[in-house]
């Protein structure tokens, strides 16, 4: 069973002291506007009041109690009223003894439908030989009212309360509270803020390749990064002036790779006009790459140094000959894509600097380059450039060939050379080839260091073999017919290693590189053209683009910035500016009656009592004068400093130290409280509004939801979500978020727990006026809708019996037993207040009693038990 989903807060009223001022509709408004102001929500339609007030505060606050029940709103007013101490009475003796009326007197207006009461006569109930506390501890009020203040707790109490004879219960309760130690919560809270914020570290360089790439990019970012730096967009238009400048260079080349192949030929090596083909189809690229040169330079200097609009720029482009794509459709939802990458990057648990990196890299991605910053990249593909690096191709020499070269050139030289008698001066055919080639080579491959140079070994080879062949010929009188034989084969090993040796040599000759030079200037204007081109498309989107990811990565710093703020200390934290500064009215402890004899509430403690922050929250009681203030430090303090550590018998307390995952879950919180403050920041980016104006709201909202998860920490700890989380997102355990074991609160709200153990709040003499009938109690079992799962599979380990009807309630620090005891008939007396009477009450004199009225609900409602009073 749960409850009160749809209530934002209950608001709390003390009525034992400042009740004046409550005096008309438009104060209790003012008051009410106070308590929902600090919480951050606006005006319920169905208010849950809880009053705290004594006995005797019935009959003088009629005045605030007909406001209360007469407030204006939408739905049903409900009025829970918690009266705390005994009923009014006489004082007998000069002792001073205390003698309780047994009648609990009730104005009429608290009679209708939503209104209860619930009378506490003793919230500390612990009395022993050795403790006699005084029966309102403020300690054990702030607890209950803290109970009683979560809505679901709050709508079941008074729906119970209502049930009963008179709508009158006096509550008994065993209540377990599970929270963290306040230096251990402090520390937690600062590491998430500073896990939360960041730091502008560098990105590792896989993150970097990642991003640049665009793949962590949802559309249509993704599109515009990869249509920017994509390939294949068709920049140039075919048959346009582009097109035709940069086919015409590169059928120049074509030429002139072909004169080179001719040139490698022997053809090549005897005819002097194919080196003058080559060197011609060379001059030609050459002139046709510089005609393109100039062709890209125009490109990148359209525009000059404005920002001329999408249509300008395309019209401009089109007139070379170049084709800027189309972008339709891509700006449609870019905003929608920096929200959805946002929110990617911060469901992944990563800091808001890492994340603003993040937005600046893209911004940086999709930003247009204009062309005049392009063109620097120009001068490596300037004809100086270009004619240094074939200079300095040729003025290296030929690498050496390979040496067959020279086994050829003397094998052949040998066979030539085996002759006898007078024939053997045809053993120089061969060695005369060799420098014939030699020759040759050396008038065509001018430029390609010393001339012949690159023949040397082959003539030397020819000439040695020769030398061999004719000694062998002659020491062996060789016929004429195998010197013939020989000479013709050596010539036709001869010819063809003339013919490798010349093509090796033309392939390494110098000026031939000249080709793959002009192309690859060739490649790297086409590319620089085209990334202009590309520079041109969907530039306004991109404009937009950039801009808004600066935006957002300048509003995720500002936030990082708050989160820092709100982890420094408390002076430093409200001494620094836009830092949220809350303050709360003390509305518990603004009665002097609370105060010991001392003058204070309790002894000094440096541990934080948590379970009266409502009572001494960080804010000054408004009703309260400036000099009580000063002598109770206790009363306008925080609740971690002058606390006491005992707590009432019917409360046990157990803090956790912290569990491996209380500052992630922390972060976490933080981060769902960063995604509900940008939400309409987002719709700004979308409207391309996402201006200073809306990073300064969105700033303003941060304050407001890390002060609100502040609170919410503190008054509800951190096994409850904060009402901003993800409702998606799974919470850890109590064990993994405080430390703590669940078997005792499974226990403690169990079908078996011990009844025994409930404390009833009632003094002595009250107790004689509750109901004698045990099955009148009726009894509420609660517990942290946050541990459900944990106490649940604690009752199955254990064996223990499913309780029915459980409370899980949206709170994370109360769990226990509620019991609700009805009055004996006739102690609760309904009156009227006697027409003409200014102040309503003044006395039994001016009361007149409805005893019919009073009587009706005990005949009909409430067995009698034989007592009358």
């Amino acid at each position: 069973m749960s409850r009160g989903e749809s209530f934002g807060t209950v608001i709390r009223l003390d009525l034992r002291a400042g009740a004046a001022a409550l005096h008309d509709g438009a104060a209790l408004r003012g008051r009410v506007a106070q308590e929902l102001g600090r919480a951050g929500l606006p005006d319920p339609d169905d208010p849950l009041f809880l009053v705290v007030d004594t006995p005797a505060g019935l009959n003088d606050h009629q005045t605030q109690y007909e406001l209360l029940t007469g407030y204006r709103a939408v739905g049903e007013v409900r009025v829970l009223v918690l009266l705390v101490g005994s009923a009014p009475g006489a004082f007998a003796g000069e002792e001073g003894d205390f003698q309780p009326d047994r009648r609990l007197l009730r104005p009429s207006v608290l009679r209708g439908t939503g209104t209860g009461l619930l009378w506490a006569g003793d919230l500390r109930s612990a009395r022993t030989a050795l403790e006699q506390p005084a029966p309102d501890d403020p300690d054990a009020l702030a607890v209950l009212v803290d109970v009683l203040s979560v809505p679901d707790v709050y709508l079941s109490v008074l729906d119970t309360v209502q049930a009963l004879p008179g709508s009158v219960a006096a509550p008994g309760v065993r209540l377990l509270e599970q929270d963290l130690p306040a230096e251990v919560r402090d520390r937690a809270w600062r590491d998430a803020l500073t896990r939360f914020a960041g730091a502008d570290d560098e990105l590792a360089p896989d993150v970097v390749l990642t991003a640049s790439s665009g793949a962590d990019l949802p559309e249509p970012l993704r599109g515009l990064v990869a249509g920017r730096s994509g390939r294949d967009l068709g920049h140039r238009e075919p048959g346009g002036i582009a097109d035709d400048a940069y086919r015409a260079c590169a059928n120049a080349l074509d030429y002139a790779d072909d004169a080179m192949t001719g040139l490698r030929t022997l053809p090549g090596l005897l005819r002097p006009s194919r080196r003058e083909a080559f060197e011609a189809e060379v001059e030609q690229a050459r002139e046709s790459l510089d005609e393109y040169r100039d062709l890209v330079a125009t490109a990148l200097r359209s525009g000059g140094g404005t920002a001329p609009s999408a249509a300008e720029s395309a019209t401009r482009l089109a007139a070379l000959g170049l084709r800027v794509p189309s972008a339709e459709g891509m700006g449609e939802r870019i905003g929608e894509g920096l929200r959805e990458f946002a929110l990617k990057l911060l469901g992944q648990g990563l800091a808001l600097r890492s994340v603003a990196q993040r937005f600046t890299g893209l911004a940086g991605r999709v930003e247009p380059v204009p062309g005049t910053a392009l063109q620097r990249r120009l001068a490596p593909y300037s004809a100086e450039s270009v004619a240094r690096q074939t200079a300095g191709a040729a003025d290296a020499e030929v690498p050496g060939l390979p040496v067959t070269g020279p086994l050829a050139a003397a094998g052949a030289g040998l066979l030539g050379a085996l002759w006898s008698g007078p024939f053997l001066a045809l053993g120089l055919l061969v060695p005369l080839l060799f420098v014939g080639m030699a020759a040759l080579g050396a008038a065509r491959l001018r430029g390609a260091g010393r001339p012949g140079r690159w023949a040397v070994a082959p003539r030397v080879a020819a000439f040695c073999g020769a030398a061999v062949g004719a000694g062998v010929g002659y020491a062996t009188d060789s016929p004429v017919w195998a010197g013939t034989v020989c000479l013709l084969v050596g010539l036709g090993i001869a010819v063809e290693t003339v013919r490798r040796l010349w093509r090796a040599a033309a392939a390494s000759w110098a000026p031939g590189h000249t080709i793959a030079v002009l192309r690859q200037a060739l490649e790297g204007l086409d590319a620089l053209l085209a990334e202009a081109v590309r520079e041109h498309w969907a530039v306004e989107e991109r404009l937009y683009c950039a801009d808004a990811a600066r935006s957002v990565a300048g509003m995720l710093r500002a936030t990082a910035h708050a989160a820092e703020a709100e982890a420094l200390p408390e002076p430093a934290r409200l001494a620094t500016p836009g830092a949220a500064v809350d303050a709360e009215d003390d509305w518990l402890s603004s009665d002097p009656d609370l105060e010991s004899d001392d003058g204070h509430a309790g002894s000094d403690d440096s541990e934080s009592d948590w379970a009266s922050v409502y009572a001494w929250e960080d804010g000054d009681g408004w009703d309260e004068p400036a000099e009580e203030k000063v002598r109770e430090p206790e009363r306008a303090g925080s609740a971690s400093a002058n606390r006491p550590k005992a707590v009432p018998r019917w409360l046990e307390r157990e803090n956790g130290e912290g569990g491996p995952e209380l500052v992630a879950t922390l972060s976490a919180d933080l981060t769902d409280a960063a995604l509900e403050a940008m939400k309409h920041y987002w719709g700004a980016v979308e409207r391309g509004q996402a201006g200073a104006r809306a990073v300064r709201r969105t700033e303003e909202r941060v304050h407001e939801l890390l002060s609100a998860a502040r609170h919410h920490l503190q008054h509800n700890g951190v096994l409850a979500p904060p009402p901003f989380a993800a409702p998606h997102r799974l919470r850890a355990t109590s064990a993994n978020l405080l430390g703590t074991d669940p078997y005792g609160l499974a226990e403690l709200v169990g079908a078996d727990a011990d009844r025994q153990a409930v404390v009833q709040l009632s003094t002595p003499e009250q107790g004689t006026l509750l109901s004698r009938d045990p099955a009148a109690a009726v009894w509420l079992r609660f517990a942290p809708r946050a541990v459900r799962d944990e106490v649940e599979k604690s009752w199955r380990a254990s064996g223990s019996v499913h309780p029915d009807e459980v409370l899980w309630t949206s709170t994370g620090r109360y769990a226990g037993l509620v019991r609700l005891t009805p009055l004996r008939m006739g102690v609760v007396h309904t009156i009227r207040a006697r027409h003409g009477s200014e102040s309503g009450f003044e006395g039994a004199d001016a009361i007149a009693y409805d005893r019919a009225d009073a009587d009706d609900w005990a005949a009909s409602d409430y067995r009698a038990d034989g007592d009358r009073w």
